[in-house]
């Protein structure tokens, strides 16, 4: 969300935005509106004050008749100022409704785009595997090897169901270790985050309303998340922090889920799009600065990089262009992993800086040097999302015949160097 003086002042500029983000928005209605919503503040706020200035009269005075007079006018009062404050309500709903839908202003180096197809490279590294023999998908390998069982998950949990064993599931929680390792060493607090959460989280989060079909619901209108950034944000929701805690970071891992409801025909075997996964989400707040979020956007990105060079596996980040860009998002980069087995990148990491957008609404704010108080600005970065990183690992370290290498780095965590049929554990 933002400042509606921002936006008043910077109407052209929400316009570019919504424009720039293919976000269907006319700023001139929530202006219009807006206008209203002024009119009747004051309007109410001058029937208040008038009808307690009556009132301390009333109090005041000793006389029937006058007595009698200030009780006529303070019901005549009252029921015009409830007429006033009804109207107010009313305008107040219409204007939360369309303050939410505001975009936020991309960066300017955001490239122009209306999808994923738009987004620009912007570095490349390793080198792609090339194998002296016939390329296997993971759910090949991993069916052959006993790790994953698709059948049974499909079965008990419907469709996209899975179930991962043996050392495919030894994998999920290396990669979790590993990733958390990492990032501690990094000044990360580690935490482990609801995925059940309250509406509101997600409002001010900024996955409400637009992103409600890909959402589980509850019996008792709460969500299942899918993102641990959802919890994460709100832990500090209507707080006002120290400037010199700054930066703080989280490295949050919890259970995720989503609907995928806009995929449909889209990866719908194997592990790459499923409705209930895990993540290790680093989540940050740092001072009200875009030089400080820059900075730190860049930073989380080359977080997860690292992780991939670590694990040795070829990948390249794009900057996502206009329209491949969330409400909030002022800046997004994908990272994108090679799958041997499809020939090509695909998104296995995101990082993204909102400026105030999420904390605004959230209402998390610090005082600065100047005691100034300030809402604080937030970022977010994939750090490992599981069991999608599983596919590249399988696909790349296969052998011949049919065995999978652990990575390297991952060897102290699953208990061996290779991964060969054999009697389940």
């Amino acid at each position: 969300m933002l400042d509606i003086k921002f936006i008043r002042e910077n109407k052209d500029l929400i316009a570019m935005a919504a424009q720039k983000k293919h976000v269907v928005f006319n700023v001139d209605d929530l202006l219009v509106l807006d206008d209203e919503r002024r009119a009747l503040l004051a309007t109410v706020e001058e029937k208040r004050a008038e009808h307690n200035r009556r009132s301390e009269s009333f109090v005041k005075t000793s006389i029937p008749e006058r007595r009698q007079l200030l009780a006529e006018e303070l019901r005549t009062l009252k029921g015009g100022m409830e007429e006033q404050e009804a109207k107010l309500k009313e305008v107040m709903q219409k204007w939360q409704v369309l303050m939410l839908q505001v975009p936020n202003i991309p960066d300017m180096s955001v490239p122009e785009g209306e999808s994923d197809e738009q987004n620009a490279e912007v570095r490349l590294w390793g080198e792609k595997p090339v194998f002296d023999f016939p390329v296997k998908g993971h759910m090949e390998l991993m069916e052959s090897l006993d790790l994953a069982d698709f059948t049974r998950g499909g079965d008990v949990a419907g469709f996209r169901g899975y179930f991962l064993k043996n050392e495919g599931a030894l994998l999920a929680f290396a990669l979790w270790q590993f990733a958390l390792d990492h990032l501690v060493k990094k000044g990360f607090t580690p935490m482990i985050a609801p995925s059940l959460v309250r509406k509101q989280t997600l409002l001010g989060t900024g996955y409400l309303p637009q992103g409600e079909d890909d959402l589980y619901k509850t019996q008792d209108d709460d969500y299942l998340a899918g993102t641990a950034e959802v919890a994460t944000m709100s832990y500090y929701n209507g707080t006002t922090l120290k400037a010199s805690d700054f930066p703080i970071k989280f490295a949050s891992f919890s259970p995720c889920f989503r609907r995928e409801a806009g995929s449909h025909g889209k990866d719908t075997k194997g592990l790459f799009r499923v409705h209930e996964f895990f993540k290790l989400e680093q989540v940050v707040l740092c001072e009200a600065s875009h030089e400080a979020s820059v900075k730190l956007h860049e930073e989380l990105t080359m977080n997860s990089e690292e992780l991939l060079r670590a694990l040795k596996l070829p990948y390249h980040v794009v900057i996502n262009c206009g329209g491949d860009l969330g409400l909030g998002q002022v800046k997004k980069y994908d990272i994108e992993t090679w799958f041997p087995s499809e020939q090509k990148y695909r998104e296995t990491h995101s990082a993204s800086y909102f400026h105030d957008f999420q904390t605004r609404r959230l209402n998390i704010r610090y005082k600065d040097g100047e005691g100034k108080t300030r809402f604080a600005h937030s970022l977010n970065n994939t750090a490992v999302a599981s069991p999608r990183l599983i596919i590249p690992i399988i696909e790349h370290y296969q052998q011949a015949d049919g065995s999978v290498v652990v990575p390297e780095v991952l060897r102290k965590y699953v208990g061996k160097d290779v991964i060969a049929r054999q009697t389940p554990l």
